[in-house]
């Protein structure tokens, strides 16, 4: 039958083994919610900008080849997304949707021109470049009027300007409590074992001997936290793909993969290190030191 105290400290290795696996797996869990969201901020801030575009209003009688032909031309040019010729009839019947009722008929002809809706690419979508299409679009002479909301583009581009200043700082903040979190927690776990690393040294044993059992615990802790932050963060992205589709446009598996190689290499990394810079400086101590 083992000795009560030899059970006892076992019961300790196990409970210092799991809590320090879910400290370091709820910080990583969360500094993978940050990495997405910063990996990300680009892609949404670029749909946003890529959703602003203009109504180019055609002249009354041009034909409708000039037309087709002008699209063309504004497709090959740098700063165009995407472009949609909107026939005079079609844009009658989505007018009549939205009104619900018949305005040809009570006018007696339709008034609406025919309209090429153009979406510009992220870089062109401030106010400088913005100006700048607007004055090339309305030198056609086949134009007769550029249309978009000008406040529209002011607001997105200062929101977007504020949300990826506060998005850097509160990143190197977190980033830097996380980091914290993970050394105080991986030092508490040593500190419970600083006895026996001092009656190892006694016996012998060099310091490389002693770390190394310890090191190599630290990497599987940190592999299999981060392979559980990983887990988890799956969940959550399932989730929220299942109740925001729009979700889709933007996700990018590259982006997935970086983020997932990230997180296991900084949970890895990190419990490597920390645990190494822990059981040096126990080593180090002296034995009265050990007892505060």
């Amino acid at each position: 039958m083992k000795p009560r105290g030899n059970k006892y400290y076992k019961r300790r290795i196990r409970t210092s083994y799991v809590s320090t696996v879910i400290s370091i797996t709820l910080v990583l869990f969360m500094l993978g919610l940050l990495g997405m969201l910063v990996l990300n901020a680009r892609k949404l801030a670029n749909y946003a900008k890529e959703n602003i575009g203009f109504s180019i209003m055609m002249k009354d009688g041009v034909k409708e080849g000039m037309i087709i032909a002008f699209q063309k031309k504004l497709d090959r040019e740098e700063f165009v997304k995407s472009t949609e010729y909107i026939p005079k009839e079609k844009a009658a019947i989505q007018l009549k949707k939205e009104l619900g009722e018949d305005f040809i008929g009570f006018l007696g002809y339709n008034p609406l021109l025919p309209t090429i809706d153009l979406r510009l690419k992220a870089d062109y979508a401030n106010l400088e470049q913005v100006g700048k299409i607007e004055q090339k679009l309305l030198s056609n002479p086949e134009v007769k009027e550029v249309f978009y909301q000008k406040s529209l583009v002011e607001m997105v581009n200062q929101n977007i300007e504020r949300i990826s200043l506060f998005i850097l700082g509160f990143s190197i903040i977190l980033l830097i409590i996380s980091i914290a979190l993970i050394n105080n927690t991986i030092r508490l776990s040593v500190y419970s074992k600083r006895f026996h690393l001092r009656t190892m040294q006694l016996v012998g044993a060099t310091r490389t001997f002693i770390c190394r059992p310890y090191v190599r615990n630290g990497i599987l802790n940190g592999l299999i936290s981060s392979l559980i932050a990983l887990g988890l963060l799956l969940l959550l992205v399932s989730l929220a793909f299942q109740e925001i589709p729009e979700l889709y446009q933007v996700a990018d598996l590259e982006m997935y993969i970086i983020l997932i190689v990230s997180i296991v290499v900084l949970g890895v990394l990190l419990s490597w290190l920390s645990t190494w810079m822990a059981v040096r400086k126990y080593l180090r101590m002296k034995t009265d030191d050990l007892y505060h």
